[in-house]
């Protein structure tokens, strides 16, 4: 019921308009394994006799804000059971333990999941792996989203590292979301199964009153062409957020054109 609710247009009020956003799947290999952004839903901790009303567990000042309705759920594309391991070349590498039952064969594993070289590591002993996923998102209004590990869920197997958080402005600087993660504990593996929350986006606007209205949008020939301009300045300059104002200056007068 409740994620029926975020495909119609919430209710708004003169002062407080609700927020339209949009998503959408860039070009990509099997995007159907790609599933929609769902709204958050809080769910009863395991072995817990009922469930509970979103609403009773939040204090008074975070249900004002509507804090669960600003949170949406991406949910891992693939089975992910790897292992880290030194190549006798002493080359960092991956492993999939799934090894021939794996749903994944290796060779598109191999290409969905990339180790970041060693002298990119934030510590010479934590690698970092990094997945590039085909979302994207826009908006028309100061909207800024930021992206989180879910932590609000109940995860089977716990992760042996960090996400790395990111924060970016979808009306200025709409860039496609990558799954970056920083592998602490390198003795255990990382078991991600298709379907578990993988990470939640948050939208940051300027009224923290406003609901957030998340549509699937068309990526227009001008659309798709300011993205692309956007797309790999990090290999270029390190502070990104000083092209802003020029990517703000170029912005064609609209991205958002729901489907």
């Amino acid at each position: 019921m409740l994620f029926n609710l975020f495909k119609s247009k919430p209710p708004e009020t003169p002062e407080h308009p609700s927020i339209e956003v949009g998503w959408s799947l860039l070009d990509f290999p099997a995007t159907v394994i790609w599933d929609d952004p769902e709204p958050y839903s809080r769910k009863p901790a395991p072995g817990s006799p009922s469930p509970q009303k979103s609403d009773a567990t939040l204090p008074k000042d975070q249900q004002d804000l509507n804090y669960d309705g600003r949170y949406f759920v991406i949910k891992a594309p693939i089975d992910m059971h790897l292992r880290f391991f030194v190549d006798p070349n002493g080359r960092p590498n991956i492993q999939n333990m799934d090894g021939e039952r794996s749903s994944v064969r290796d060779h598109f594993l191999n290409q969905l999941i990339q180790m970041t070289a060693p002298n990119e590591w934030r510590h010479p002993e934590r690698p970092m792996i990094q997945v590039i996923t085909p979302y994207i998102f826009l908006a028309d209004a100061p909207v800024y989203i930021n992206q989180f590990p879910p932590f609000m869920d109940y995860p089977q197997s716990p992760l042996p590292g960090l996400l790395m958080d990111g924060r970016f402005p979808i009306d200025v600087w709409p860039r496609q979301l990558m799954w970056a993660f920083e592998w602490y504990d390198i003795k255990s593996e990382i078991n991600i199964k298709r379907g578990d929350p993988w990470f939640y986006v948050y939208f940051e606007t300027t009224d923290p009153h406003s609901e957030i209205h998340l549509v699937e949008s068309e990526i227009t020939p001008e659309v798709k062409k300011y993205i692309t301009s956007i797309n790999g300045v990090s290999n270029y300059v390190k502070q990104t957020y000083s092209l802003f104002n020029t990517a703000r200056r170029r912005r064609p007068e609209k991205l958002v054109f729901p489907k």
